[in-house]
C-alpha cells in the first residue's frame, strides 16, 4: 500500500534570492522542484504539495495597487487564492513536463481554504514578509503612501510584513484525502490557502498569509500521513551554527529535537517554523519528518539507513533520553 508525503515548498524556491519573478523564472524553478515529487513518487509514495506564495502575492498585491484607478483592487485573501491557481498551474505542467516517458502521473490543484481564528495575536503583530525588497528612501515611501508596515529581513532589505495567524482546520481535507489515496499528485493549501474566520453568519475572508511550513503540518495530521517533508537551502538541520561546535543533525527524536528548541538553537526567522511545524506533526501522530533541500527529499525517507542524506525527526528513538518534564 502507497504511503502519504506532504511536501512544503517555499515561495522563494517559485523566486529566488537573485530573481525578479517573471513567468519564465517562475516555469523554470516549478520544473526543477518537479524532479522531488517525482523522486518521491517512483520511491512508492502518495505525494501532496504545499507551497510559499510570499515573494509571489506581495508582488501581486502592488499589481493591484497600482491599477486600483483603473479597475477595483481585490483583498489579500483573494490575491492568496489568485497564488494558488498560478503556482498549482505551474506545478501541474511542469509535473507533466518532466515525467518520464510512459509514465502516468495526473495533477490536481485544489483551491484550499484554511480556518484561522479571529482573535489570533497574529493579527497584532504582523510578522509575515511578502513581496520584493525595498531599500533606502522607498522603505519610507511605502510606509507613508502605502500604509505598509515594513521590516529588515536577512540583510537584504526591508519588505511589507502582514498578519500570520495559525491554521486550524484545512477544509477541503476529505477530498484531498481521497485525491491523494488515489494516487493524484495534490497541490493543496498553497500560500498557506485562503484563510478564512467564521463570523456566525458563514466563513469570510482575512487579510493575512499562514505560513506554509504550519499549513503543512495541519494538513499532514487531518490525512494521516505518513511522513511531512520541509524544504529548505541546506541539507540538514544544524545545532550550534556558526560556533566551531556546529554540527549537523541526522536521525533525531523528537524530545531532543525539543530540547535543541528550547535552548534557541532554531531562530524563528530561519529553521524555527520548521523544526516547530515537525513537532507538532510528531506530536498529533505523525511518523516522519524530513527536513533537507528538494534533491535529497525522497533520499531522507528512504528505507535503507545507508543511503538516507538529511535530517530526519521521528516520534522515538529507542535508547534516546527522555524528555525533562
Amino acid at each position: 500500500m502507497s504511503r502519504t508525503a506532504v511536501v512544503a515548498l517555499g515561495g522563494n524556491a517559485f523566486t529566488r534570492e537573485d530573481q525578479q519573478g517573471t513567468f519564465a523564472e517562475l516555469a523554470e524553478n516549478a520544473r526543477a522542484m518537479a524532479e522531488t515529487v517525482h523522486a518521491l513518487r517512483r520511491a512508492g509514495w502518495n505525494v501532496v504539495i504545499v507551497h510559499g506564495n510570499g515573494p509571489q502575492v506581495g508582488n501581486l498585491a502592488i499589481q493591484q495597487e497600482e491599477g486600483a484607478s483603473v479597475v477595483p483592487a481585490l483583498p489579500l485573501s483573494a490575491l492568496g487564492a489568485m497564488t494558488q491557481g498560478q503556482l498549482g498551474s505551474l506545478i501541474s505542467i511542469s509535473l507533466r513536463q518532466t515525467a518520464r516517458a510512459g509514465e502516468d502521473i495526473d495533477v490536481a490543484t485544489i483551491v484550499t481554504h484554511v480556518a484561522v481564528a479571529s482573535d489570533d495575536p497574529a493579527f497584532d503583530d504582523p510578522r509575515k514578509p511578502i513581496g520584493p525588497f525595498f531599500h533606502g528612501d522607498a522603505v519610507t515611501e511605502a510606509v507613508e503612501t502605502r500604509g505598509w508596515t515594513m521590516v529588515e529581513d536577512s540583510g537584504r532589505g526591508h519588505r511589507r510584513v502582514v498578519p500570520s495567524p495559525k491554521p486550524q482546520a484545512i477544509l477541503e481535507a476529505a477530498s484531498i484525502r481521497t485525491l491523494a489515496d488515489a494516487g493524484v499528485v495534490v497541490v493543496a493549501a498553497g500560500g498557506g490557502g485562503v484563510p478564512v474566520v467564521d463570523e456566525g453568519n458563514g466563513l469570510a475572508g482575512v487579510d493575512a498569509v499562514i505560513d506554509k511550513d504550519y499549513a503543512a503540518q495541519q494538513l499532514a495530521n487531518q490525512l494521516g500521513a505518513d511522513a511531512l517533508v520541509l524544504v529548505t537551502g541546506v541539507t540538514n538541520v544544524m545545532v550550534d551554527f556558526g560556533r566551531p561546535t556546529q554540527r549537523a543533525l541526522d536521525e533525531i527524536g523528537v524530545d531532543e529535537v525539543e530540547r535543541h528548541l528550547a535552548d534557541g538553537q532554531f531562530p524563528e526567522g530561519s529553521m524555527g517554523p520548521k523544526v516547530r511545524a515537525g513537532i507538532a506533526f510528531l506530536r498529533n501522530g505523525g511518523s516522519t519528518v524530513v527536513v533537507t533541500t528538494p534533491e535529497f527529499a525522497a533520499t531522507a525517507l528512504a528505507d535503507d539507513e545507508s543511503s538516507r542524506i538529511g535530517t530526519r525527526i521521528v516520534a522515538d528513538i529507542v535508547g534516546a533520553p527522555a524528555a525533562e518534564a
